[in-house]
C-alpha cells in the first residue's frame, strides 16, 4: 500500500488523544460585563472551532460554505489549533470577545468541555430543536436541569479500528468473544504480528483503550454508574466491572496481543501498524479510520466492538465528541442567527453532509446510507446499545489523566489493578 498523506496520519494523533486534556481552572464566576462580543450582526455571527486537519478538508468550513450559499447568511470563521483552544475561548470569554459560536466537548472532564463553561454563566441557553438531539441518557453532558447549552453534532463510534483486509490474509476473523480473541494473540505473535498496537508511551490512548473495553464491563450493566459515582454510591476501587476492565488490559498485555514494544510505541507506531498489517487492530475514534483509508490507498479499514467476557452481550461506545454553543455575551442579532444555524445543520441531509465529512454518524440517527466502515456495528447503533464516552461525564480531566496513566503502567509492567484503580478515586474526589 502506498501512503499518500502524512500530514493526514498527524491527525490522527490529535484524534487519539481526545478524551486527554490537561486541567486548567476557570476564574471568575460570570461571563464578564453586559457588553456584547464576538462581532456578529443580525446577518451573521462569527464562529470558532478546532482545526487539527493539517490540511485535510475540514467539516466546519465545508457545512459554512453550504450554508452561506444556501442562505445568504455571512459566517465570520475562526480555526484554530487543538492543542490551544480550550485555553483560547476560555480567555476569550472571560475578557468580554469571544465569537458567537463555539465549539467545545461535552460534559465536564475535559479542558474545552462546555458544562463548567454554561455553569459559570459563558453560555445561551439553545432553543428546543438544539435539545431534541441530545441522545437519551446523555442530558447532562449538554445541559443543566433540563436547559440545554450544547448541540451535540455526530456520533463517534469507538471501538476496535480493524484492519479487515489484513486479518483475512492471517485467516483471523474480527474477535466476538474474549476467549477467542486471547487464543488468536499467540498465534498472530507466531507469524510476526499482532492484534492490536497501541501507543504507549502516549497515556491517552492506553486511556482510550480501556474506555472502550469498560463499554461491556461496565457501561453496558449500568449505564448511569458515572451518576452513581458522583452521588457517593460506587467507587472505581470497588467496582467489580472497573476491575475487570483493567485485569482484562493485563490479559492483553500478558497474552502478548500488543506489538513489541508496545509499552514505548508512539502515534507512528499505529498509523504504521495498521496500514502496514502488521497489526489487526488499534483503538482510534471511529472517524480515523476514514482518514487512514483516505491516506492508503487499498487499506480496508471497519469499527468493531470490543468483545465481552463470557457470557455478556455486545456493547460499544459511541458519543458527540463536539458540541457547539453560543456565547451568553453576543449580541442579540447574532444569537439568533446561531441558533439558525444550528437548526439548519440539525436537518437530516445537513447533519449528513458535516458526517460525510467528519466520518462519524449523523446525530439524527444511523439510515440506510450509513458509512460502510460502520456496518460490523450498524445493529447496536440502531438498537442504541451504546454508551458515551465515559471520561465525558467525569468531574474533571484529571480523572482520565489518571486512569490513563495507570494503565500506561500496567502495559508497562508496572503497578496493579487495584492501585490504579485507587488512584483514580483519589482524582475524582478532588
Amino acid at each position: 500500500m502506498t501512503l499518500q498523506s502524512p500530514r493526514g496520519f498527524r491527525r490522527i494523533g490529535t484524534l487519539v488523544v481526545i478524551p486527554a486534556v490537561s486541567a486548567l481552572a476557570l476564574t471568575g464566576c460570570g461571563g464578564g460585563d453586559d457588553g456584547g462580543s464576538g462581532g456578529g450582526s443580525a446577518d451573521g455571527f462569527t464562529f470558532a472551532f478546532e482545526n487539527a486537519s493539517g490540511g485535510q478538508e475540514n467539516p466546519w468550513v465545508k457545512l459554512v460554505e453550504k450554508y452561506t450559499e444556501e442562505t445568504g447568511v455571512d459566517v465570520e470563521t475562526n480555526a484554530l489549533p487543538p492543542d490551544s483552544f480550550g485555553l483560547t475561548m476560555r480567555t476569550q470569554l472571560q475578557g468580554g470577545n469571544a465569537p458567537d459560536l463555539m465549539m467545545f466537548s461535552p460534559g465536564s472532564g475535559q479542558e474545552n468541555s462546555a458544562i463548567p463553561l454554561a455553569e459559570a454563566g459563558y453560555l445561551e441557553p439553545l432553543g428546543d430543536t438544539s435539545a431534541g438531539l441530545v441522545p437519551a441518557g446523555s442530558e447532562a453532558l449538554f445541559g443543566i436541569d433540563g436547559t440545554v447549552y450544547a448541540q451535540p453534532t455526530s456520533l463517534i463510534p469507538v471501538g476496535i479500528t480493524w484492519n479487515s483486509g489484513a486479518a483475512a490474509e492471517a485467516g483471523v476473523d474480527a474477535p466476538t468473544d474474549f476467549d477467542s480473541l486471547i487464543d488468536s494473540c499467540g498465534t498472530l505473535a507466531d507469524e510476526g504480528k499482532s492484534a492490536f498496537v497501541i501507543a504507549g508511551a502516549v497515556p491517552p490512548n492506553p486511556g482510550l483503550m480501556t474506555m472502550a473495553i469498560s463499554a461491556t464491563r461496565v457501561y453496558a450493566e449500568t449505564p448511569d454508574w458515572n451518576e452513581q459515582r458522583a452521588a457517593g454510591d460506587v467507587t472505581f476501587a470497588d467496582s467489580q466491572g472497573w476491575k475487570d476492565t483493567l485485569q482484562t488490559v493485563v490479559d492483553l498485555t500478558e497474552a502478548g496481543c500488543f506489538q513489541q514494544g508496545a509499552a514505548g510505541g508512539g502515534f507512528d507506531a499505529i498509523t504504521q501498524g495498521i496500514t502496514q498489517g502488521t497489526s489487526l487492530g488499534a483503538f482510534l475514534p471511529g472517524s480515523s479510520a476514514n482518514e487512514l483509508m483516505n491516506a492508503t490507498p487499498g487499506l480496508e479499514l471497519e469499527i468493531e466492538a470490543f468483545p465481552p467476557a463470557a457470557g455478556g452481550e455486545p456493547y460499544m461506545l459511541a458519543s458527540s465528541n463536539y458540541a457547539l454553543s453560543i456565547n451568553a455575551k453576543a449580541d442579540d442579532g447574532a444569537k439568533q442567527a446561531a441558533q439558525a444555524f444550528l437548526d439548519w445543520m440539525a436537518e437530516p441531509d445537513n447533519a449528513k453532509t458535516f458526517t460525510d465529512i467528519q466520518g462519524g454518524v449523523p446525530i439524527t440517527g444511523p439510515g440506510d446510507d450509513l458509512n460502510p466502515v460502520y456496518a460490523p456495528v450498524a445493529e447496536l447503533l440502531e438498537a442504541g446499545d451504546y454508551a458515551p464516552l465515559p471520561n465525558q461525564g467525569w468531574p474533571n480531566p484529571g480523572v482520565y489523566d489518571a486512569l490513563a496513566s495507570g494503565v500506561q503502567g500496567l502495559v508497562g509492567g508496572q503497578g496493579d489493578v487495584q492501585s490504579v484503580l485507587e488512584s483514580v478515586d483519589q482524582a475524582w474526589d478532588q
